[in-house]
């Protein structure tokens, strides 16, 4: 069968499927006795709880009685929405045998429970979710479903599950793994489903524009609105979901917080991490040499509130409840003013950052807007080999020094894609001297034989001239200071502020 077995029954039963699958249902039931007596197991449940919910008594049993093609059900939509594994039938046979009283526990019974919370106290672990509406507005969840699918949610989201094997995303992000019990695991959005057929996968389902499908591994059908066609993606492509046909994207795996990543955040909020972070910008806001030190939590724009701010989402920053601007299309920026047209002799420029891709061929960090007119102008970027770079506008590097046209740094960031880290570089004009880092860790020194004082003022984070520069991620704070911070001071700003333990 071209569609999992459990997703036809359970359309039939749903009264939802279509001509094509009910033809491949009743040719598997032809040929396959051991199917024919699954199926008349699952009617029996299906009309035993039926009669229940209608105040009846309980159907009788079913046979493997000979085969005669099943026509399209009546039903439009079951008042219950039920599994059709092995383990909940036989649950819901010892239930068949209870009082009919009972039937709330279909009506209200759980689809999944919480395995693991990073900073969502409404969801204690352990909590059964029924089938109900549910909110989360802060932190990240991980949810096991009752069928095995292990599906981790980031606020804000909103979303329901209509059943332990369809989950009804309304707004917000999410990544799953499936086993193979699982199969068929369908996420519902607003623009189409995501039908699992044993992966690992993604679901985006913005404030406004189109719902996308990342995979990560394996295979996912979408489903696409007003059409009966059924796309299959594989590890590596991303859909967006569009009225009769979808579009490809940028795989941006490192979009979505896996199951790995949560109880390393859970750890950093239980080890006080996030008060140490506070204190930390609070001791940096008093620097007398402070330029800049966006948080973005106000809500206010940028330094200088300028008219037009950019074009960017807002997502959740490292800490619960937090706000980052996050950067997906190519035209993606904020807008920004630091500094005053001043020259600053020495400069720290650092920021969490979390990537969801590489290459395109830069991730744009932070870009002063008068590289061609002033010598001095900053691009602070991650480039097509994933390093970092400080490029000034009409600096030379000293002979020898390096290949590049620009100081880089050693270190590749591949291995912190999809994950919080920290970026930081130091420059001093009068040494020509710039010192890169990552994670706190000194990474690597590059010499300039002519160094310009750097020049700030109008700026950009993300696309600097919607063409070749981008950022794909999110940017949760950015200090720029008007001095060097030593490598002491650099590896105390990161402990303070690391999301993990």
């Amino acid at each position: 069968m071209n569609t999992p077995w459990e997703v036809v029954v359970d359309r039939y039963l749903d009264g939802t499927i279509s001509a094509d699958e009910l033809a491949e249902l009743n040719a598997r039931l032809a040929a396959d006795g051991d199917a024919r007596r699954e199926f008349a197991q699952w009617l029996n449940v299906d009309s035993a709880l039926a009669a229940i919910a209608a105040g009846e008594g309980a159907a009788g049993e079913g046979s493997d009685a000979s085969y005669e093609p099943i026509a399209s059900p009546v039903r439009t939509r079951r008042p219950y929405a039920f599994s059709t594994t092995p383990l909940r039938l036989a649950l819901a046979a010892s239930l068949l045998l209870s009082a009919a009283g009972t039937w709330w526990w279909f009506t209200g019974r759980t689809t999944a429970t919480v395995a693991k919370e990073a900073g969502a106290a409404e969801f204690a672990v352990g909590t059964a979710l029924g089938r109900r509406r549910h909110r989360i507005e802060v932190g990240t969840i991980e949810l096991v479903t009752a069928l095995g699918a292990r599906v981790v949610i980031e606020a804000p989201a909103e979303f329901r599950f209509e059943s332990a094997r369809r989950l009804q995303m309304v707004r917000g992000r999410l990544s799953a793994e499936v086993p193979p019990e699982a199969k068929g695991f369908t996420v519902v959005t607003p623009a189409g489903e995501a039908v699992d057929l044993g992966t690992r996968f993604g679901v985006d389902v913005p404030a406004s524009g189109a719902a996308e499908i990342h995979v990560f591994e394996g295979e996912v059908v979408a489903a696409l609105p007003g059409s009966t066609a059924r796309q299959s993606l594989r590890g590596g492509d991303a859909l967006a979901l569009q009225q009769g046909a979808g579009a490809p994207r940028e795989l941006r795996s490192g979009a979505f917080i896996q199951r790995q990543e949560l109880p390393e955040l859970t750890a950093g909020l239980a080890a006080g991490q996030r008060a140490r972070s506070e204190a930390a910008l609070a001791a940096l806001a008093k620097d007398p040499a402070l330029v800049a030190l966006l948080d973005f939590e106000t809500g206010q724009g940028p330094p200088g509130n300028p008219a037009d701010p950019g074009e960017f989402r807002t997502a959740q920053g490292r800490w619960p409840g937090s706000r980052a601007p996050e950067f997906v299309s190519v035209g993606d920026h904020l807008k920004l003013d630091v500094g005053e047209n001043r020259a600053y002799p020495q400069l720290t420029l650092a920021a969490w950052v979390r990537l969801d891709r590489l290459g395109a061929p830069y991730q744009s960090l932070l870009h002063t807007d008068g590289w061609n007119r002033v010598p001095g102008q900053v691009h602070w970027m991650v480039t097509r080999t994933a390093t970092m770079r400080l490029a000034l506008s009409r600096n030379t590097m000293a002979p020898g020094s390096e290949e590049t046209e620009h100081p880089d740094s050693r270190t590749s960031v591949v291995e912190e894609q999809g994950r919080w880290m920290h970026l930081a570089v130091t420059y001093d004009s009068e040494t020509g001297r710039v010192r890169f880092y990552l994670n706190g860790r000194f990474d690597k020194e590059s010499r300039q034989a002519i160094a310009h004082p750097a020049r700030l003022g109008p700026a950009q984070i993300g696309n600097w001239d919607r063409q070749d520069r981008k950022l794909s991620g999110r940017v949760d704070e950015l200090l720029v200071l008007g001095r060097t911070l030593s490598d002491d001071e650099v590896r105390a700003l990161f402990e303070a502020g690391n999301p993990y333990r």
